[in-house]
């Protein structure tokens, strides 16, 4: 098993079948499928199940993916620490939906201006889900939400978040969870840090307060149009709220010390990647 073989593998499983891969990386086409049964030769087992328009990865396949990823981001950061260069390669960043539309849009162009090199992929989730993402090495590095303490990552604070309680425009004014009249909380799926604080704001002022149903939705967009539309409340960061635009059909409300959240990006112990070392930098300037 060589280590190009496996950067091919890992190319074609990203790239969903030869042609491209052999695009990508600036071989022909006939090498990238030589390559691809050696490796299956060497291992003993099929790693794709072939048709005419995909190749879809076996079982095998899927288990030497997650060690194909872990061995080359080693390798990458072992050139890194014995001969520290420039920042190059592939990086792995997962965020929260608000902070990849709000705070890291003007960083991420800069990052792109001065290392271009580098081939930065930038996915959204829930913090729970980035959290797990990192720990397994599917992602070199995420923003999330905090309080964030786990010894087995490096956490680095970036910025603070204002949480907001947004209702329709006609609905009274909020000062606490007895004022809210409508009883849908529309929020991201289980495992977003933003949900917990909301759910914890009306579970603190007793029995009863906390909204009686619950409406998931996958963005922010979606989630302030259905509370312009009267279909309930959320909890949404000002930085978000600050990017739509006016008249807004919705009022917003502060939640207190409550609603005040740092954003973290975190690593694994291990990451000393100088790529990530770049950005990492990067974002504390920004902020």
């Amino acid at each position: 098993m060589e280590l190009a073989e496996l950067e091919i593998f890992r190319t074609v499983v990203a790239e969903g079948g030869i042609t491209r891969a052999a695009e990508r990386l600036n071989r022909v086409q006939s090498n990238v499928t030589t390559r691809i049964k050696q490796l299956e030769e060497s291992i003993g087992v099929p790693l794709f199940v072939r048709d005419r328009r995909r190749m879809v990865l076996t079982a095998a396949g899927e288990a030497l993916l997650d060690y194909a990823e872990r061995i080359l981001d080693l390798v990458q950061e072992a050139r890194a620490a014995v001969a520290p260069q420039s920042p190059r390669g592939r990086l792995r960043i997962g965020s929260m939906e608000s902070a990849a539309a709000s705070r890291l849009p003007a960083p991420l162009a800069e990052f792109h201006r001065r290392w271009p090199e580098v081939r930065l992929e930038l996915s959204t989730g829930p913090t729970e889900m980035l959290v797990a993402q990192v720990r397994e090495f599917k992602l070199d590095a995420a923003l999330v939400a905090g309080p964030f303490d786990d010894p087995a990552f490096d956490a680095t604070p970036l910025f603070k978040e204002e949480l907001l309680l947004v209702t329709p425009k006609s609905h009274r004014r909020v000062r606490s969870p007895e004022d809210v009249m409508l009883d849908t909380l529309i929020v991201f799926e289980q495992g977003c840090a933003y949900r917990r604080h909301a759910e914890a704001w009306f579970t603190a002022a007793g029995v009863g307060r906390r909204p009686g149903r619950t409406l998931e939705l996958a963005s922010y967009h979606a989630i302030l149009a259905c509370v312009a539309a009267g279909a309930g409340v959320a909890v949404v960061p000002r930085s978000v709220i600050g990017m739509q635009p006016e008249p807004h059909g919705f009022a917003s409300y502060s939640l207190g010390k409550d609603g005040r959240i740092t954003t973290y990006l975190i690593s694994r112990r291990e990451q000393h990647s100088a790529s990530f070392s770049a950005l990492r930098s990067l974002l504390m300037a920004s902020v």
